[in-house]
């Protein structure tokens, strides 16, 4: 054994391990001076938490006599634990990877900044402004340490972190994790401020180009120990552990490339100078190795900060996908973007992830209003898709969401993407086997047979699929539509079908569902009547679907080919009529009425009547949107079908219905009123209600006498609301009323009257009609809340027999008409105030509220300009008091007093009164304009003892507007001005 190891063994065991009269910290700081001493370190290295424990105890706050918190003194105790610490850091070889993975930022900021105080760099001294090559080896090495620890710190915190799940919650540890957090921020919120400077500092380092030296423990025991030695050994070139300059700078390099790119977020030049470090740093790494005595550099996040820089810097030259697709997005060439997807789905060289999160930024650009974007979102999601598919991976619920409505075009595409991402010729079976189970399961999923057709009849899909497979797909699809055959061979062109005997009659049925050509419908109706007598063709989709009164007379035509045209052209036409098609279904009458006109004058007229409708229908769908007249030629042929008198033609109700509609959309109220034939009235209910709306809307603007119409239009509705009775003895003999909701007694049912309302536009006709239902409805005797309703005036006060009217039904259909007459036009106020006031009748006041807002907002700009007093009347804005009082709103119930004609003082004293209020309460005083309020705020809150808000009264009333000196047309404008102010803040409360 050496003398030196003896020694050191007798000093250990000449004390007890554990001393009776000290603590254990002071154990192990006597443990560690006795290593100092003996200048040998133990053979474990200690632990990183070592540096934690001595900052901690180095910078604990002492106690004076008089119990006051003091700063950590600075003397010798506390001065050998900042330097063990150091001590730990230096056998660490400063390692900031490591010391940063089990440190908190605070620590490391404490350790770094002693290292600078050892280092002698003089405290508050700009880094920026020192000479590097200067400074000794070490100091520069410390100031290096410090600025690359600020920005790798700055880097990380932008980077999202994990939230740690908590355990029990215990108040201390609550506490001082709190005050930790704190200090980080703190921290950070300095360094982030010094960023340009560390920055600089760091650049400043490249141009060294020499080598540095940082501390070890060697050193550091000679600082301590020798004072006088700071100018000597440890300033010298050989002093501590050598850094090489090569070392230096890949390590500045690579940290000067990670805040360049994360800065380059905000400034997309500064992606260049992030590119330059990476790339320099790829190359030192590749000359000297990623991994030295001082630092580890982790190639693979560098090789990804290179991509993405090269993504984001590249030029046309050196293009990669990643480069391109980000030029794609960046300049909104989303055509190409397609294309490179597309291309991509044969190399499969994008990664899924970076797919999916190019899809979600085109999301999240379509839904802030790019409306052209939905297309390419679609289109990018196949590519999506078809990639998962040949992957094996699990379909994403985009494509699921996206395929919710298919159409043609939407499977045009998937299928040009299914067949540029398979090449057939060298794909391996497993690939053929995933597509063609991709495409037989969307099959299986589609309702519309002629998309499923599509799919089926592609090539892709008969080279993918065999035979077998095949027919158990078709036996499939006949279990979901018994009535339909699919073909096994899809023939080469939809429309071009061979007319022979060969052709199977499931084929051609098929194809007769699916075709809305006119003359290709006639065509395969001649081939399956020469294949077979026995059929009727016209019942083969439960779909075609002739109204009875048209079928009778079309099932009674004897040629059975000529039968099944007929019914079928028809049933098409109708169909797609329901469904919009205008252009076919008009193809569809035209073959048709082409085809009657030969044999039946009956249908002929059908057709015509049909063909009236469906151009009724166009217009309304089309010009008549944007408020353009019909022609006068449809004009003139609408009144011929009302006043048309052929025998025995089958009429549809619906269309006297839409012509009458269609006369007072476009106010035709003089033919309505004046022209109409007498017996045309008598006889056809729609005409007669049709002439009485008009009849009213003429005499609106007349004279206020001129009532008869009204008065003939208010009895035929309560006649259609009004409930039939009948007696019925029970059991016990007793007699019994019953009631039938829909009565026969009028001339429509309510529902009828109801279904012609809603085909209604005209805002006239329909605050006529509407007013007319609010009045029926303010008749009822238990009514204790009246709607208001624009000239409701007009209808009479009361109805001799109350029992007989259905008001429930009356109240229903009040709901209903105002609600489709908001559809109409949301900003009509009379409106607005009907909606409000059916709110305030059933107790819904916040509803209320927003619609009486709504009506005030409307008609005057947002309360920019005055409401008019016909809108807020003093009866709305007492509803609007109520509802503010049972919403517990006391304050704007007293602010809203002061909008009536006489201000209601006792209501708003009374409001101010109470203290459980639910508003902003003393916030709303400065929309208060009348002094007597506002005197009595102050005395309220002076009684309270509330002197804050009392003050807030004060400043009020001491306004200079507000004095009653003043002319009175500065006092209108100070109380326009908050009326202004305090609708639009409740506005913005209740919309």
């Amino acid at each position: 054994m050496s003398a030196e190891a003896a020694d050191r063994e007798a000093a250990t065991s000449s004390r007890p391990c554990t001393p009776p009269q000290t603590s254990w910290f002071e154990f192990l700081l006597e443990e560690a001076l006795l290593e100092q001493h003996l200048q040998k370190p133990s053979p474990d290295p200690p632990p990183v938490q070592l540096i934690v424990q001595f900052l901690e105890q180095a910078s604990k706050p002492s106690v004076n006599e008089q119990n006051q918190v003091q700063p950590p003194p600075d003397n010798k105790r506390n001065r050998i634990l900042k330097l063990l610490a150091l001590k730990v850091a230096a056998h660490l070889k400063w390692d900031l990877d490591v010391l940063e993975k089990s440190l908190s930022v605070p620590v490391l900021n404490m350790l770094l900044n002693e290292l600078l105080c050892i280092s002698k760099v003089p405290p508050g001294t700009k880094h920026v402004d020192v000479d590097l090559s200067s400074l000794p080896p070490t100091t520069a090495m410390a100031i290096l340490l410090y600025n690359r620890w600020a920005i790798r710190t700055i880097v990380q915190s932008s980077f999202p972190v994990k939230q740690v799940k908590p355990g029990p919650p215990q108040l201390n540890v609550m506490n001082q994790m709190q005050q930790e957090k704190e200090l980080t921020e703190n921290i950070l919120k300095v360094l982030k401020e010094q960023a340009a400077d560390s920055i600089l500092v760091l650049e400043g380092a490249l141009k060294l180009n020499k080598d540095l030296y940082v501390h070890t423990i060697r050193t550091l025991d000679l600082l301590a120990m020798e004072p006088g030695m700071v100018n000597g050994e440890t300033e010298s070139s050989t002093a501590g552990l050598k850094i090489t300059a090569e070392e230096i700078q890949c390590q500045v390099c690579y940290d000067l490339g990670a805040i360049y790119f994360q800065q380059g977020s905000t400034n997309a030049a500064v992606h260049e100078n992030a590119k330059e470090k990476f790339f320099k740093t790829k190359e030192l790494v590749a000359k000297n190795g990623s991994s030295s005595l001082h630092f580890t550099i982790d190639e693979e996040r560098l090789a990804g900060y290179c991509q993405a820089c090269g993504v984001l810097t590249s030029s046309a030259d050196d293009a990669t996908p990643y480069s391109q697709i980000h030029s794609c997005m960046k300049s909104g060439n989303y055509q190409d973007l397609v294309k490179i997807f597309l291309e991509d789905n044969l190399t499969l060289s994008l990664p899924v992830q970076f797919r999916q999160s190019v899809l979600r930024e085109l999301f999240q650009k379509a839904q802030q209003g790019n409306d052209a974007l939905d297309e390419v979102c679609f289109k990018v999601c196949m590519c999506n898709t078809v990639c998962d598919v040949l992957q094996g991976r699990t379909i994403d619920i985009q494509f699921c969401q996206l395929f919710l409505k298919p159409s043609k075009d939407k499977i045009d595409f998937l299928l040009e993407v299914c067949s540029r991402s398979i090449n057939l010729e060298n794909a391996s079976e497993v690939l053929k086997r995933k597509m063609g189970a991709f495409l037989k399961n969307l099959c299986l999923g589609l309702e519309d047979l002629q998309l499923v057709f599509m799919i089926s009849s592609h090539e892709l899909f008969i080279k993918l699929l065999k035979d077998d497979e095949r027919k158990l797909l078709i036996d499939q699809m006949r279990k979901r539509s018994p009535r339909i055959n699919l073909c096994t061979k899809p023939v080469t062109s939809f429309y071009d079908i061979p007319a022979s005997a060969s052709v199977n009659i499931g084929q051609l049925e098929h194809q007769l569902i699916l075709s809305v050509d006119p003359w290709r419908i006639r065509q395969i109706l001649i081939e399956l009547h020469g294949m077979t007598s026995e059929r009727q063709f016209w019942t083969i989709s439960n779909k075609w679907e002739v109204p009875n009164v048209y079928g009778n007379v079309i099932l009674g035509i004897k040629d059975n080919l000529t039968r099944d045209l007929v019914y079928i052209l028809m049933a098409k036409g109708l169909h797609c009529c329901a469904i919009k098609d205008f252009v076919h279904a008009k193809q569809l009458f035209a073959a048709c009425l082409e085809l009657v006109t030969e044999f039946s004058p009956k249908l002929r007229q059908v057709m015509l009547n049909e063909m009236l409708l469906l151009d009724i229908y166009t217009h309304e769908a089309g010009a008549g949107v944007s408020g353009e007249r019909p022609p006068s030629d449809l004009i003139s042929r609408v009144r011929g079908y009302l006043e048309m008198r052929v025998p025995d033609i089958p009429l549809r109700q619906v269309i006297a219905e839409e012509c009458v509609a269609f006369l007072l959309n476009w106010r035709e109220n003089e033919y309505l009123t004046m022209q109409v034939p007498l017996p045309l009235v008598q006889t056809n209910p729609y005409v007669k209600l049709g002439q009485l709306l008009a009849a009213t809307c003429k005499e609106l603007p007349g004279p206020k006498e001129s009532r008869r119409t009204a008065k003939d239009l208010w009895e035929v509705v309560v006649q259609i609301c009004s409930v039939s009775s009948q007696h019925k003895r029970g059991n016990d003999g007793r007699v019994s009323l019953i009631k039938h909701r829909e009565s026969t007694l009028g001339i429509m049912y309510r529902s009828e009257l109801l279904s012609f309302i809603k085909k209604l536009r005209e805002p006239l006709v329909l605050t006529t009609i509407l007013s007319l239902f609010v009045k029926l409805h303010n008749v009822r005797e238990d009514i204790v809340n009246d709607i208001a309703a624009e000239h409701i005036s007009i209808w009479p006060s009361s109805i001799p027999n109350l029992q007989s009217v259905d008001f429930e039904a009356v109240a229903v259909t009040v709901k209903e008409l105002v609600n489709y007459a908001l559809t109409i036009n949301a900003n009509n106020h009379f409106w607005l105030i009907i909606q409000a006031d059916i709110y305030f009748a059933t107790n819904q006041y916040s509803a209320a509220l927003h619609y009486y807002l709504q009506a005030g907002a409307v008609c005057s700009d947002f309360f920019n300009k005055m409401v008019p007093p016909d809108v807020y009347t003093d009866q709305v804005i007492k509803r609007m008091i109520k509802c503010c009082s049972l919403l517990n709103c006391h304050t704007q119930v007293a602010i809203l007093c002061q909008f009536l004609r006489e201000v209601d003082y006792k209501t708003a004293f009374k409001a101010l009164q109470e203290q459980n209020s639910h508003d902003a309460m003393d916030s709303y005083y400065e929309y208060i304009w009348d002094v007597t309020i506002l005197e009595y705020l102050t005395y309220l809150h002076h009684k309270r003892g509330e002197t804050d808000k009392r003050q807030i009264a004060i400043k009020a009333i001491g306004q200079t507007e507000l004095n009653a000196s003043n002319p009175e047309e500065v006092l209108q404008l100070a109380a326009q001005r908050r009326k202004k102010k305090f609708l639009q803040a409740m506005a913005k409360l209740y919309f």
